[in-house]
């Protein structure tokens, strides 16, 4: 009925109108009428407004909790006159301090005889406790530096210098240690390992520092960073002392250790973890084979490469290998047939675990992803100016991605793993 017309539903609201309202109910069915003006809500205006309606509460809780503090120590209320009064009050002086509300306006008080010390902020102090540790966080968790002075004059209206950041760094290192020292709970089935280079400055020069880290897949199917260590080099000095370290912790359980052909670790491995089975990277052992090939045939031979670990089981990769060689001897290129055929071995390991676990096992990719967020944080700073500076600054950024999507979400199905038996060591530590 509605629809018949907008005349005829205007003519009846003009009906209406003429007659004093006597039908003032819209007919059944139609939409209700608005009548008056129609208010507009800016939400940009009410939201400043809520802001500066929280900020004027936190300072004047803060500023009331002074004065209180301030009556205690002077023993009488502001203006009291009592026997239990011990001093009295010499003004206050202005004070800003930055609160995850905003900046706030404190009022100091100042006594005649007693130093006015208040529970409340500490001296000197600028800013709230959780502003410093979110500014320091959030520099370690990957944001650089400009970039914090930027996201603080957006909140503040005032730029944190980099020197503050890089203090209020130093106050959480502590935690960071902890963290990197923490006992390994639990058992540890798959262990990735590799080794990272950085620049340090040392006596005017600037010199090469290697970092080790080590990621596992717990027994619920999660990953974890087990650890990270500072090493002159990545050598087998090194490599013990990382392991070593790791076995203390109490890193147990481990079935198969994934990694590069690093110097001096497969000889580390069988001295530490004697029962795992070693996985060479394939990724990394492509890159040697074509490190021997002309670029003209890099191609076709990484073709031939990646049919190997198509194979359906390890016997098949075996017989696809052998006619790799073969073809590689025709193609004249007997450096890398050489090294096809002495090394392919230690990059079938993965198939003596179950199926649905083998694409992540062949190679080191899990870790590698890790490797390259560290680099990109850790490119702007160039230079550390010592070992331990690029140690807190990489186990931080660890430390963050652990609390991701990363560390929360489940990795493998562990159950898999528990329904196959142990199988004996492969690979290059069987050898």
């Amino acid at each position: 009925r509605w629809k018949a017309g907008p005349m005829k539903q205007q003519e009846q609201n003009q009906t209406e109108h003429e007659g004093g309202g006597a039908a003032a109910a819209s007919p059944a069915g139609s939409p209700p009428e608005l009548s008056g003006k129609v208010i507009r809500i800016d939400e940009g205006v009410v939201r400043e407004h809520l802001d500066r309606v929280v900020v004027r509460t936190v300072e004047e809780t803060l500023n009331a909790l002074l004065q209180a503090e301030a009556d205690v120590l002077c023993g009488a209320k502001r203006y009291a006159r009592s026997p239990a009064r011990v001093d009295t009050r010499a003004g206050h002086y202005g004070r800003q301090l930055h609160t995850k509300a905003g900046e706030v306006s404190l009022k100091m008080p100042k006594l005649r005889r007693l130093p006015f010390e208040t529970a409340i902020i500490e001296r000197y102090q600028r800013r709230e406790t959780s502003v410093e540790g979110a500014l320091a966080e959030r520099d370690l968790a990957g944001v650089s530096g400009r970039r914090v002075e930027d996201i603080t004059e957006a909140l503040w209206g005032t730029r944190v210098s980099p020197s503050t950041v890089s203090e209020l760094n130093q106050k959480i290192a502590g935690q960071i240690e902890e963290w990197r020292r923490r006992p390994i709970e639990g058992e540890h089935a798959y262990v990735f390992l590799d080794g990272l280079w950085l620049k340090r400055s040392w006596g005017g020069e600037v010199k090469n520092v290697s970092l080790l880290v080590a990621i596992g897949v717990n027994q619920d199917g999660y990953r974890e960073v087990l650890g990270v260590a500072e090493g002159t080099k990545e050598d087998k000095a090194s490599w013990q002392g990382f392991l070593r370290s790791l076995k203390e912790r109490g890193l147990q359980g481990v079935r198969l250790i994934v990694g590069d052909k690093c110097l001096g670790l497969v000889e580390s491995l069988a001295e530490f973890y004697p029962a795992a089975a070693y996985q060479r990277c394939g990724v990394h052992f492509y890159r040697n084979v074509w490190s021997l090939v002309p670029a003209s045939r890099v191609r076709p031979v990484a073709a031939m490469l990646k049919a190997i670990h198509a194979s359906e089981d390890r016997e098949a990769a075996r017989v696809k290998a052998a006619q790799v060689v073969a073809k590689l001897r025709e193609m004249k290129l007997g450096a890398a047939a050489g090294l096809v055929e002495g090394s392919i071995e230690e990059t079938f390991s993965y198939y003596a675990f179950p199926s649905e676990h083998q694409r992540s096992l062949r190679t080191n990719n899990p870790l590698e992803r890790l490797m390259r967020e560290i680099r990109r944080r850790t490119r702007a700073v160039g230079a550390f100016p010592d070992g331990n500076s690029a140690l807190i600054l990489v186990c931080a950024r660890l430390r963050h991605i652990v609390g991701t999507q990363w560390g929360r979400k489940r990795y493998l199905d562990m159950q898999r793993l528990r329904q196959q038996p142990e199988t004996p060591r492969a690979g290059a530590l069987a050898a």
